[in-house]
């Protein structure tokens, strides 16, 4: 017979009596803030978000210094290699998610399976990386607007940081229907600009002249990084490729984080995240390939960082072709993607902000809500942080975004490092608990927990290796070093230092709420309705069914 606790969820008499009061307090405490905020987000839009949401300037542009430092083939096999290693993270997420469906993602999984010091360090990790991305995204829109005309920088920098703050401020609906379009359009643009590709490649140009594999042979498959000459010097410029597909990649594990404006969670996070590995393939590594074939590593316009849009290896492709009227075309849809991404990461930021208020990680006025159920003083601090994109005033707009790059991509480094962590500590205690992850979870991520374990290897190796260009002889830059490592120190000290502070203990695996977890997840399933499956042609739907 079902019993009512004093905030309203309903337990079994089973559920009570097997899990202790204080775990079930803590569970109901954490989940009420899905009673705080509005579920506006449906699956189509979580599904757009977790994919498309955070496709920008990563790709767009990030990818021509790719092929520039790392050839066609380095840059192919560096994002294909980042893309498998953050599939991983994108299915553990998911995992978690489903079970945990609420604001602020891997923060919340930390508390709950890790230690509340390692929360309380990775959420400030993350808080730090939006409030870099944010500005990072708003400074490349301002690149972007440059292929057409050169204005004052300031102009363009104060115009997005306003689209970005009011997009963030009305009810989250809105911005699930903005980002749905937003994202739809770069969706089209992928994949227009690699069927040009191919075109271009078989010789269906205006020029009629067949590429194929020429560029493979002659500049070559590699490019020898800093001039170091033979199988070091490739190794090297496909090494290099990995920062830039790191930043690429960086955001797309986000599909958790507003999981208490989720409807049905455990259903929507679920069915998103067992496509993202087959869209990854699609949209960045097709796309990083079908670029190699038509654009050289060595055209001056990808070596050359004008701070202007022509450095786009799409653009480019469309210029060398003979296309007119595609530059702009291209150009004005990467320019909707930059302002999309401000858009998504302003989202993820505010969120996480929220949630760590909740849970006494930040300070608790974050936890203030707009008519909307919206976190404004967590956007609002956010907002401020876009000033940051000034500093393109008396710079280079091209160089502040790479430095704004560089730190964005270290602390996703660490995030993913982190989240990999977390994992395994919660399968190991399913392990320990005797739970059947493929009977029990609202759902369990295959190859587990070995894909995990590969891609933690990996993540640890780049983050020592982030900045091996400065221990090469006459090449030390002091700001690449200190963007390539200062996150780990200061990761460190806020866990160490909060866990001093707070006296926490890493929570042993016999004692992680997961029987409490799926308990509560048991007493909710009714209230959280399955999409009816599709029918006939609505199958074949991969984009965001």
């Amino acid at each position: 017979m079902p019993t009512q606790t004093e905030s309203g969820f309903p337990l079994t008499e089973e559920a009570g009596s097997t899990v202790p009061d204080g775990d079930m307090e803590s569970i109901e405490r954490g989940f009420r803030e899905v009673y705080a905020v509005r579920q506006g987000l449906h699956q189509r839009h979580i599904q757009m978000i977790a994919l498309a949401g955070t496709i920008g300037t990563g790709l767009f542009l990030g990818s021509g210094q790719a092929i520039a430092t790392a050839g066609p083939l380095g840059a192919f096999l560096g994002y294909t290699m980042v893309g498998l290693a953050v599939s991983g993270v994108v299915l553990v997420v998911g995992e978690m998610g489903a079970l945990v469906p609420l604001s602020g993602g891997l923060i919340r999984y930390a508390e709950f399976f890790f230690d509340p010091a390692i929360s309380f360090a990775n959420g400030w990790n993350q808080v730090y990386l939006y409030l870099v991305a944010i500005p990072a995204e708003i400074v490349a829109a301002s690149v972007l607007i440059e292929f057409w005309i050169t204005v004052n920088n300031a102009i363009w920098i104060t115009v997005f940081s306003i689209l970005v703050l009011a997009t963030a401020l009305v009810f989250v609906r809105f911005y699930g229907e903005l980002e749905f379009a937003f994202a739809t359009l770069k969706i089209l643009l992928i994949i227009g600009v690699n069927l040009m590709a191919l075109v271009i490649t078989c010789g269906g140009g205006p020029r009629g002249e067949s590429i194929g594999f020429r560029y493979w042979r002659n500049p070559g498959p590699f490019v020898q990084y800093l001039g170091i000459k033979g199988s070091l010097g490739r190794f090297l410029g496909f090494w290099s490729s990995l920062n830039n597909g790191i930043y690429a990649y960086a955001g797309i594990q986000n599909i958790t984080i507003p999981g208490a404006e989720t409807r049905s969670p455990r259903h929507a996070i679920p069915r998103a995240t067992k496509r993202i590995l087959f869209r990854i393939l699609l949209f960045y590594v097709l796309s990083i390939f079908m670029v190699g074939l038509v654009v050289p590593s060595d055209d001056p316009k990808l070596l050359y960082l004008s701070g202007t849009a022509s450095q786009s290896p799409f653009v480019i492709a469309a210029h060398r072709a003979g296309i007119k009227s595609a530059p702009s075309v291209i150009n004005a849809v990467i320019l909707t993607s930059a302002w999309s991404a401000g858009n998504s990461n302003i989202l993820f930021g505010s969120r996480i902000l929220f949630g760590m208020a909740v849970h006494g990680h930040a300070p608790s006025v974050f936890k203030r809500l707009n008519r909307f159920s919206v976190p404004y003083v967590a956007i609002s601090l956010l907002g401020i942080f876009m000033c940051l994109g000034y500093m393109s005033l008396s710079n280079s707009a091209s160089m502040v975004f790479g430095w704004l790059r560089d730190i964005v991509a270290i602390s996703t480094l660490v995030d993913w490092g982190i989240t990999c962590t977390v994992y395994l500590r919660f399968y190991y205690g399913c392990k320990k608990q005797g739970i059947d992850r493929y009977r029990e979870l609202p759902w369990a991520a295959p190859f587990q927990p070995y894909f995990t374990w590969a891609s933690l290897t990996f993540f640890i190796l780049l983050l020592l290796t982030g900045g091996f260009s400065t221990f090469i002889h006459g090449h030390w830059d002091t700001q690449i070093f200190i963007s390539a490592y200062i996150n780990i120190p200061i990761v460190l000290a806020l866990y160490l230092g909060y866990k001093l502070w707070k006296r926490t203990r890493i929570i042993a695996l016999e004692n992680i709420p997961i029987v409490g977890l799926i308990q509560f997840y048991l007493c909710q399933e009714d209230l959280e309705p399955e999409t009816p499956p599709k029918k006939g042609l609505a199958k074949l739907n991969i984009l965001w069914s």
